[in-house]
């Protein structure tokens, strides 16, 4: 009993230990009774799963109080709101993978079910790294909030180019490293069958598997911006961390909700780089006001604001842009 209460990464082991027991039995519940059939999701279904980690994400909050303070909840909902704003952007890009790749949206559960046993395994590394960092130089922090700014910026200078999968240089060197498929074989990741050249039975990768390695590189981009993002709003690697995946556990149902519905929040991208950017310049804020940290619930609010205008700024133009076209959906 002594063992579960030992610290780990200044939490007791025990409430690590629970939270990765919840993961796991949300993912093998997912897998093993939700979807043990390959079929394509609808919206409804897609909403409800949704809506499910999302209630599940924040009741989590009820936890943090109840383990910890009322500061350390509104840095979590903070950062869990910030995560998954964030993912946002990588929706889009996983839409554009799984267009790339022909991709039928049967077989993109099974993609996006094990790229997330990878996100909790990369983003756990990556979480442990700069926690150790950040605890031993602190001065980090500015570092991670002036590379926010800086990407922020970036990214409303870019938010309208658009980019293309197929001319990627990892898709090309993929192709040149092994022996792709030129079509699906039902879910599988790898198939055997002739080469080309010899004839012998040789292992081939299949372009689904193609669109998995491409998703794990997508969300280890992401994470160099969103794990920096979430240590300037707390340096706690326990609320970081479950923020984090909570945030990405309900990514793959926001997905299939809004995959056909994309068009919408075309406006998105510059809410969430004034987003980084305003993350970013909190704790340069705080320093020269003399605070010890940005106030969590100044910063709660704030996001809600800056993502509320970016949503309802996006449905409004894109409206305005269907009545231009005489709404031809009607």
């Amino acid at each position: 009993m002594e063992l579960l209460f030992t610290p780990f990464l200044d939490k007791p082991l025990w409430m690590w230990l629970l939270f990765v027991t919840v993961v796991l039995a949300l993912l093998a519940f997912d897998l093993g009774v939700m979807h043990k059939d390959d079929h394509e999701i609808g919206v409804a279904e897609s909403l409800r799963m949704s809506a499910m980690y999302i209630a599940l994400g924040l009741s989590f909050a009820g936890f943090m109080w109840w383990q910890m303070d009322a500061t350390a909840t509104a840095q979590y909902l903070t950062a869990f709101v910030v995560e998954k704003t964030l993912a946002m952007d990588n929706i889009f890009v996983i839409a554009l993978i799984f267009s790339c790749f022909a991709i039928p949206r049967e077989y993109q559960h099974r993609v996006l079910f094990w790229g997330i046993l990878g996100v909790i395994v990369l983003r756990g590394i990556m979480i442990g790294l700069g926690a150790t960092i950040v605890s031993q130089y602190g001065w980090v922090l500015y570092v991670f909030a002036a590379f926010l700014i800086f990407t922020g910026i970036k990214m409303l200078l870019v938010a309208d180019k658009n980019h293309k999968i197929e001319e990627n240089a990892l898709v090309r060197w993929l192709h040149r490293r092994f022996h792709v498929t030129d079509h699906l074989h039902g879910h599988a990741f790898f198939v055997r069958q002739p080469h080309p050249d010899t004839g012998r039975m040789t292992r081939h990768v299949t372009p689904l598997f193609l669109a998995l390695v491409m998703i794990e590189i997508a969300d280890l981009i992401f994470a160099v911006d969103s794990v920096p993002a979430v240590f300037t709003i707390t340096t706690d690697p326990y609320i970081v961390y479950t923020s984090n995946i909570f945030a990405i556990l309900g990514l793959r149902a926001l997905y299939f909700a809004l995959a056909a519905i994309l068009h919408r929040f075309a406006y998105l991208k510059y809410a969430l780089s004034i987003l980084l950017v305003f993350i970013g310049s909190k704790i340069f804020i705080a320093h020269g006001l003399g605070w010890e940290k940005f106030p969590p619930a100044w910063s709660l609010g704030i996001t809600f604001a800056i993502l509320g205008t970016g949503v309802a700024v996006s449905l409004w133009k894109t409206r305005q842009g269907c009545e231009a076209l005489g709404n031809p959906a009607e």
